[in-house]
């Protein structure tokens, strides 16, 4: 018997993958920028001392504070209104909610480059946390309701998702971009800082999204629902109800694992090889830029490079040394969500599919950051760092993907967008966001030590990996045929 023939996508098809992706890529993108920006910002917004030395430098009490709050007061702003935008996704729809999510991280994202303050900084990048994590739910929500053929809709919810690694790769290249061009680039607030530069970059996705919106269609079910009058109205109380409190609370956990194991870890990387006892390799880098441009000066007859602007050009050469470890990492993590996008389709059970991944990164992750712990005096092992890093996004970047496919199975079409916040933010922004603040909080010292920062990092994401592994035994194993919804 032949094989029925396989239905092209159409134009607007292939137009809500696009924007779909282009969103995912962009989530990504504006997250990762802290950690490749915050080293440098904090530089330069935490204010000066004698002779232009700044007063928040890495391992201060300070510097310490800044750094936690940076990363874990916009996870909680993203969290709790993420979970508020999960709700107006079922009351309001999800292409309206998805379209203003993004209007509003890139705004933020632009607006952020032109902070003049810590706290202006740090509000900013709470906008951008909301934006971020209401976009997830309503893409996801959205791409699983377009496309209800089984097979058809793992597919594009994998490869759309796959495309968020771009945002990392972009995050890394735009950064080493940025630190290479910026002398060349307009001032701002007459300075030439790299991170200003990467961070109005998050304007991008806003740009195509004007154009192509008219263009995008809602999604069918809840439409025709809402039109008859017979949506039910969103409750997060339902969430924990007999029927779901099961899949909502295991959701929520083993989604905060996945992000523990990024955030407690691989996202301290650039902490822990640019700091001021961060890898040799690194180091030696900053130095041979330092000179470069006191040379050139003395070649061109000019006064040698003032203390400021040597540090500047330390900076942006340590930024760009750094960027290019971490590229790694999401090449990594690239290659592990279309993995996970073929399996999807072939494997039948959630759990094992999740487990392809989330075992490996139970042993690796912790191992490979004790590794570098003992690695940084040595030139020559940055190139092991890279291949390390790229296996420990191969193997949890990817997991990122699989709640994508996995939650639109779980909840009822007038609470999926609900479901997934609660998941998707509480989980995942917070609690899994939370290893980065439990790092950054057991591995302070003045000065920093970066050996300490790798060996609490990976104690920190093997801590999350274990209790996810543990955890996933008693995941539900929803049906695939058919997404699920509402009881009449």
């Amino acid at each position: 018997m032949s094989a029925a023939p396989r239905i092209r996508l159409t134009p607007v098809q292939w137009l809500i993958c696009i924007i779909a992706a282009i969103g995912f890529a962009f989530d990504i993108y504006v997250l990762l920028m802290l950690p490749l920006i915050i080293k440098p910002a904090l530089a330069a917004l935490g204010g000066t001392g004698a002779g232009g030395v700044p007063l928040l430098v890495p391992g201060s009490p300070e510097y310490v504070k800044w750094a936690r709050t940076l990363f874990f007061v916009p996870a909680i702003a993203g969290g709790v209104f993420g979970l508020l935008g999960g709700y107006l996704t079922d009351r309001l729809g999800r292409r309206r909610v998805l379209t203003f999510s993004i209007l509003l991280y890139a705004g933020a994202a632009l607006a952020s480059g032109y902070a003049t303050s810590l706290a202006q900084l740090l509000v900013l990048r709470c906008f951008v946390f909301v934006g971020v994590c209401v976009e997830f739910v309503a893409a996801v929500a959205w791409l699983a309701e377009l496309f209800p053929e089984p097979t058809r809709r793992e597919k594009v919810l994998g490869y759309t998702q796959a495309l968020s690694s771009f945002g990392g790769l972009l995050a890394g290249g735009i950064n080493v971009l940025a630190a290479r061009a910026a002398q060349g680039l307009p001032a701002i607030y007459e300075g030439h800082e790299a991170w200003r530069y990467t961070l109005i970059s998050g304007v991008i996705p806003a740009i195509p999204l004007i154009f192509i919106r008219p263009f995008l269609p809602e999604s069918p079910d809840w439409q025709q629902k809402r039109e008859a009058g017979t949506l039910r109205r969103p409750s997060l109380a339902e969430l924990f109800s007999p029927e779901l409190r099961r899949t909502t609370i295991l959701t929520t956990l083993v989604f905060a694992a996945s992000y523990g194991i990024a955030f407690g870890a691989i996202q301290q990387l650039p902490q822990i090889l640019g700091g001021p006892k961060g890898h040799a390799a690194v180091l030696a880098l900053a130095k041979a830029a330092q000179d470069k441009a006191a040379a050139d000066a003395q070649a061109a007859g000019k006064p040698p490079p003032s203390a400021g602007r040597l540090k500047q050009i330390a900076g942006n050469a340590t930024d760009e040394a750094v960027a290019r470890v971490t590229i790694w990492q999401e090449i990594g993590g690239l290659a592990g969500r279309f993995l996970l996008a073929i399996l999807a389709v072939r494997i039948v059970s959630r759990r094992k599919l999740l487990r392809i991944f989330q075992i490996p990164a139970l042993v690796f992750v912790p191992l490979l950051f004790w590794w570098i712990s003992g690695a940084l005096a040595e030139a020559n092992t940055l190139d092991w760092i890279k291949a390390g890093i790229f296996c420990a996004g191969f193997f949890t970047v990817a997991q990122f993907s699989f709640w994508g496919n996995y939650i639109p199975l779980v909840f009822p079409l007038h609470l999926r967008g609900t479901g997934e916040s609660c998941a998707a933010n509480i989980g995942g922004r917070i609690l899994g966001t939370a290893a980065a603040w439990l790092t950054i909080t057991f591995s302070g010292s003045s000065p920093p030590n970066p050996a300490k920062i790798a060996v609490v990092g990976g104690l920190v994401a093997g801590a999350y990996a274990l209790m996810g592994a543990l955890l996933t035994r008693w995941l539900p194993e929803p049906g695939r045929e058919q997404l699920p919804q509402e009881k009449s």
